[in-house]
């Protein structure tokens, strides 16, 4: 077996525009995740940045199932002993409405330097507008 190594002036960087409304988070998550990874491409490489930009619109319109607005809960620790602090799904989206898919979309990819630096190729903003329109994104329907 070769490992293959990608030059970064190879590889083909696109744009891609996903419509948040009404999507369901973790569905949205898995395939955000996969084209900033670059996994439908065929120079993927797992240990290189070969994915493509992503921008998610109307991300405080994406719905989740079940119970899980009362139920799920986000968790961090601060540091110091008794530090575990834990919020509801409900007041985070109310919050930072956009936060939830990017937790999400962050926990789908590879944990450490890599997986920050392909967080960075991903773009959520909370209504329809984004600043993204000179790189022309194609919209992607899920």
């Amino acid at each position: 077996m070769k490992t293959i190594f990608v030059k970064p002036a190879d590889i083909k960087r696109d744009w891609f525009l996903i419509d948040a409304d009404g999507k369901m988070l973790g569905r949205l998550a898995a395939k955000a995740a996969g084209i900033v990874r670059g996994k439908e491409k065929a120079v993927f490489a797992p240990h290189q940045e070969t994915g493509d930009f992503v921008v998610i619109i109307n991300a405080s319109k994406i719905t989740i199932s079940g119970r899980k607005r009362e139920q799920k809960l986000y968790r961090h620790h601060t540091g110091y002993p008794g530090g575990l602090k834990s919020e509801v799904y409900e007041s985070l989206a109310e919050r930072r409405p956009s936060e939830p898919l990017r937790r999400a979309i962050h926990g789908m990819l590879p944990k450490g330097p890599l997986g920050r630096r392909l967080l960075k190729n991903v773009k959520i903003y909370e209504g329809i507008e984004h600043p993204h329109k000179a790189q022309n994104p194609q919209k992607i329907e899920l």
